[in-house]
């Protein structure tokens, strides 16, 4: 009998169901806000997380270059680590971008669902400013 193959989606959700209780409401309204912002946002697991990706119309590029990854979550202990592979693209100063890191990824860390809501009118900025200097 052949396997059913899970969408994107159906993925994100049942890497969600895995993690630990108290993170789950965290993670997934960071997940929705992120898919609020653009219709062009879609989500997967890359690198064994929950992971957000360009879907509009690109010129072509290096995979190796990650340009079309936005965020991918990296989740620690007591913290969620989302790492933007070409964060030091980023010019404007929200004071959430963290590292000065030489392969041009940049961080934003968040302690839990009440510091993703006080964030998160500068993440919106920092993803529409990623958004607007997307190569289309």
């Amino acid at each position: 009998m052949a396997k059913i193959k899970l969408t994107d989606q159906e993925l994100v959700t049942k890497h969600i169901e895995r993690l630990p209780k108290e993170i789950q409401p965290a993670i997934e309204y960071l997940r929705q806000l992120m898919l609020s912002i653009d219709k062009n946002i879609a989500e997967q697991i890359k690198w064994n997380a929950p992971a957000f990706h360009y879907i509009g119309k690109m010129k072509s590029f290096d995979p190796k270059e990650y340009k079309q990854d936005i965020l991918v979550m990296n989740l620690r202990k007591n913290k969620i680590m989302c790492v933007l592979p070409t964060g030091a693209t980023l010019t404007k100063n929200t004071n959430i971008l963290e590292g000065d890191y030489t392969d041009g990824r940049r961080l934003i860390t968040f302690k839990d669902l009440a510091d993703i809501k006080a964030k998160e009118n500068d993440l919106k900025k920092v993803i529409k400013e990623w958004l607007s200097l997307v190569e289309k």
